[in-house]
């Protein structure tokens, strides 16, 4: 049997440990989401347009309904695109 000191890694053993995800409301203590501002709301955008869910983000439940409104109310009013390719 090999010891612990014999075996060596190629890659690093932490291959199954993932980043703890953070609300960044929560962190920077933002407490409104802002409709007018398209700029920060793409970031919760992918490229066809579509809204990217809280497992990807890492937003709070409260927070990512705010930022789903917001990016609703902002395709209404025609600040951001329902559809679009390539968007960033």
């Amino acid at each position: 049997m090999a010891q612990n000191k014999d075996i060596k890694f190629l890659t690093s053993p932490k291959i199954g440990v993932q980043k703890k995800k953070y609300c960044r409301f929560k962190k920077s203590g933002i407490r409104h989401v802002d409709y007018k501002d398209a700029e920060f709301l793409l970031k919760f955008i992918n490229e066809q347009g579509k809204i990217l869910p809280r497992r990807l983000t890492g937003n709070s439940l409260k927070f990512q309904r705010k930022v789903s409104t917001a990016v609703k109310r902002a395709r209404h009013l025609a600040l951001m695109p329902y559809v679009a390719d390539l968007l960033k």
